[in-house]
């Protein structure tokens, strides 16, 4: 029997609430499971995950493989690193130096981060101030463009008005005769 860690989901309709389990990789998703090893709440702000490590390392020990989901929850949590430094036979104090480090980084990791967005959020406004200032100026040029058009279009007119109604000279019918031969 090959046993995977995977996500099996709970709570109602657009509101998904999820369990992590172990569980027969042959069984449904929301099917019967062997142990509830903990939940995880996508919906909250900061996302909620509870998780039984001691039960975990259990059954990755006996050989469970997570899913992505779970691997990639697992990591966040530092549980798959702390995993690896078992597996690779550190003591206790070893390994809590190792994890205490991680979290230094993770929050390095998230302070650079906030500060790129907080850095990109007046550039996006800048922008943004920027296309509106442009938006008008656009407008306002198209708009003379147009009325430049109306004029010289109007002038042909009463041009061509002018001629119709005009009377004939000589070098007019002139021409109208050589036209007709």
């Amino acid at each position: 029997m090959s046993v995977r860690l995977r996500l099996a989901r709970m709570g109602r309709k657009k509101r998904p609430f999820y369990r992590v389990v172990a569980v027969d990789s042959r069984k449904r998703r929301d099917g019967k499971y062997i142990e509830n090893l903990g939940y995880y709440d996508p919906l909250t702000d900061p996302i909620d995950v509870k998780l039984k490590e001691e039960r975990i390392f259990y059954w990755l020990k006996v050989g469970a493989q997570p899913s992505e989901t779970v691997r990639n929850l697992l990591r966040q949590e530092g549980i798959l690193f702390k995993w690896d430094l078992m597996k690779k036979g550190f003591d206790e104090a070893r390994i809590q130096e190792e994890l205490g480090k991680l979290e230094v980084i993770q929050l390095e990791r998230r302070r650079k981060a906030e500060q790129i967005k907080e850095k990109e959020k007046p550039a996006e406004a800048a922008k943004e101030e920027i296309a509106e200032a442009a938006a008008p100026e656009e407008v306002k040029t198209e708009k003379p463009a147009a009325d430049e058009e109306i004029s010289a279009a109007a002038v042909e007119t009463k041009e061509e008005a002018a001629e119709d109604t005009a009377p004939k000279t000589d070098e007019d019918s002139a021409t109208d005769e050589q036209e007709q031969e």
